[in-house]
């Protein structure tokens, strides 16, 4: 396959060479704003450049893989659309939630394929977990948490446009309950705080953030999120049942010290970022675009779906803004 990618910083050059290694991959077609930096990536990976987003879509691909900072997400995405190009668009489809329900709509109304990527779909861990709930076998689902603990923060300069702490970092696990529930969010509890870098407060984010959700079923969801887990990366959703319990991310890399006398569990040696933790599902949700791109497999993650996850986002900022609890209906949709 001849395969697309825009945008080359940090997801952008590593989907790159997760690209480069699958035998699926004939060519690799690159385009950065950036020239320098996708020759760069280029020379290293054999692979061609061109000088524009418009050359990209015309260089004839099968598919196209766009992995620029968020605010390219929606124009290159509406091009590839009315291209006709298969794409794989790196969450979030757009900044806003307007611009999400516009390309929703958009891409329902176009035959055009769009996988969007929410990675942890597609780990193993995940989908045990998802095919225990679904299966019945844990009964009746009443509570869940989910974290995402960053070891480190950003830089500093990638905060202002990241659209804070909930659209880029919980969505993942806003996506992922209700991939693993099968339910949709009812209602919406979030606040948050700082006790880190003023950059931060200064960007009007938090360093942590935490929500309390319940979902149509009435199941309890727990979601935390920090920028300064010093033990290491760590990202877990815990599901508890009435005939049982599951959790993803419980082994040796478990970023946590048990306080129990005795106890060597977890061994490590811990991840330190996502890119590490995820590196099976970022390969298999890349492989499954193959399919997508190819017409053998129906998108697996559409731009609904990740609308859907905005809209929690949306609505844990609305809940943090108003210091209220904010009813999903009260959130605009397609």
């Amino acid at each position: 396959m001849r395969i697309g990618l825009t945008g080359v910083g940090r997801i952008g050059a590593f989907h790159a060479a997760t690209l480069h290694s699958l035998p699926a991959v004939d060519e690799l077609v690159l385009y950065d704003f950036n020239g320098e930096q996708a020759a760069s990536v280029a020379a290293e990976l054999g692979a061609q450049v061109v000088d524009s987003e418009d050359a990209l879509l015309a260089a004839g691909l099968d598919g196209l893989v766009i992995a620029t900072p968020t605010p390219g997400h929606a124009p290159m995405l509406r091009k590839a659309i009315a291209a006709r190009v298969p794409t794989f668009c790196e969450k979030p489809v757009a900044a806003t939630l307007q611009e999400s329900i516009e390309l929703t709509r958009l891409a329902e109304e176009s035959d055009t394929p769009v996988h969007v990527g929410f990675q942890r779909r597609f780990d193993a861990g995940y989908q045990r977990v998802r095919q225990a709930v679904s299966d019945g076998s844990l009964g009746f689902i009443h509570t869940i948490r989910s974290h995402t603990l960053d070891q480190n923060p950003p830089h500093a300069s990638y905060i202002p446009t990241s659209g804070g702490i909930f659209r880029d970092c919980n969505i993942h696990d806003f996506d992922i309950v209700r991939f693993v529930s099968g339910r949709e969010v009812a209602t919406v509890y979030a606040t948050g705080g700082n006790q880190g870098a003023e950059f931060f407060v200064e960007a009007g984010d938090y360093d942590t953030g935490g929500a309390m959700m319940t979902l149509d079923s009435g199941t309890v969801v727990q979601i935390s999120s920090t920028r300064y887990n010093g033990q290491g990366h760590d990202v877990r959703t815990e599901v508890f049942g009435s005939n049982g319990s599951m959790c993803v991310g419980l082994d040796d890399t478990l970023a946590m010290v048990s306080a129990e006398e005795g106890v060597d569990f977890p061994k490590g040696p811990v991840h330190t970022n996502f890119m590490e933790r995820f590196l099976p599902a970022y390969k298999s949700e890349l492989t499954a675009f193959f399919e997508v791109a190819a017409g053998r497999l129906e998108s697996p993650c559409t731009v609904r779906d990740a609308m859907e996850a905005f809209r929690i986002a949306e609505a844990c900022e609305l809940s943090r803004a108003a210091g209220r609890p904010i009813a999903m209906s009260e959130v605009a949709t397609a």
